[in-house]
């Protein structure tokens, strides 16, 4: 049985618990200020922090982030904190780099988004150039986001949605609403049409401690994706590829690939994981999102449809405000034993299998 206080209600204490749990494990901490306001009635500020262990000079290091899609990040936190409770010697030559809220506005303010509305993960590509068109998604947005959250509406974004499934399908419908899009700034999945203060600060992490290794595992935990509770390690490697077939000794039948089609998850642009490679510098890279599944996908996108409107349009501190909060916390963050037990005893497990992959290499 997991110790499932390594869960937190919210973001203040996964902070105090991450930081406690570093320091219980030797670790050095670092912390990265973000200049976003916290939500009333949380004290203190929002800050990144990353616990540091094992040599500066590593030749392998494992990186693990959490709280990418900052709502997702109440199970990613209590994964970081049971590993680290968890942890004994390091394999030789292996450091570990874990990234506690890179989006810490999201996780405090139970928003999935960044402070600029923008989907982290959509937003790392490269700006000086065309951002990538989305189309189909044009053509959705003014039902997906109305101004309005009354009956009305919400009928006419229903018929919107099923018109396009039935033309379709529903993997259809999910994979042009959530690839990503550019024109939109109130939308959803917006990616941006610069750099995020999450971004950088990202950027700024793997300057200071992942460039230089020779072999680096990348591990972006994630929820809201998949069947309750199960566990899927979403890689960009083929299945073909060195990559693929190391994920797959590592991690057995979990590993998927959207390339072919094997995945829960769509092909995606300006995925974070591209930033990695860039900073490996040629150097070996294992990089896969660990994704636990909640609730099905219409159910969360209505909950994320929800909360891009209540935050655009709408009243938080409103009795219609509270409960689409309740709602998207739920929806990502299923607040029950069985569903956290799988999640950390899981989660856990593929950090330790993948720290010993790293020191067997």
């Amino acid at each position: 049985m997991s110790d499932l206080s390594a869960f937190s209600p919210d973001y203040p204490a996964a902070r105090d618990k991450f930081r406690d749990a570093a320091r219980a494990a030797g670790a050095a901490l670092e912390d990265f200020l973000n200049p976003a306001k916290p939500p009333p009635g949380h004290d203190g500020e929002l800050t990144t922090d990353v616990a540091l262990l094992g040599p500066r000079d590593a030749g392998r290091v494992l990186l693990v982030n959490s709280g990418t899609h900052g709502v997702e990040a109440f199970a990613g936190s209590a994964i970081e904190i049971g590993f680290l409770a968890g942890l004994s010697a390091l394999p030789n030559g292996v450091r570990i780099v874990l990234v506690h809220a890179i989006n810490p506005h999201g996780f405090a303010w139970l928003r999935r988004v960044t402070e600029e509305n923008v989907d982290l993960n959509r937003n790392f590509l490269d700006h000086d150039g065309p951002h990538p068109a989305n189309d189909a998604y044009d053509a959705l947005h003014p039902a997906l986001c109305p101004d309005r959250w009354d009956a009305p509406a919400l009928a006419e974004m229903e018929r919107t949605i099923e018109d396009y499934v039935h033309k379709n399908d529903a993997f259809a419908l999910q994979a042009v609403v959530t690839r990503g899009q550019y024109d939109h700034p109130d939308g959803i999945f917006y990616g941006g049409k610069r750099p995020t203060w999450s971004n950088s600060t990202f950027r700024d992490i793997l300057d200071r401690h992942v460039t230089g290794a020779r072999r680096i595992a990348f591990v972006d935990l994630h929820t809201g994706l998949g069947g309750y509770g199960d566990a899927e390690m979403i890689g960009g490697a083929g299945p073909a590829t060195p990559g693929g077939r190391r994920m797959r000794d590592w991690y057995g039948d979990i590993v998927t690939s959207p390339s072919a089609g094997t995945s829960s998850s769509a092909p995606l642009v300006g995925v974070i994981a591209r930033s990695v490679r860039e900073a490996a510098r040629g150097a070996d890279v294992i990089s896969a999102t660990l994704e636990f599944g909640t609730y099905p996908v219409r159910d969360v996108l209505h909950a994320l449809l929800a909360d891009n409107w209540l935050h655009a349009h709408g009243d938080l501190d409103s009795p219609l405000g509270r409960e689409i909060k309740a709602d998207i916390r739920k929806r990502l963050f299923p607040d029950e034993d069985d569903w956290k037990e799988r999640v950390l005893t899981k989660g856990v497990e593929i950090l330790n299998r993948t720290l010993a992959g790293l020191g067997d290499a």
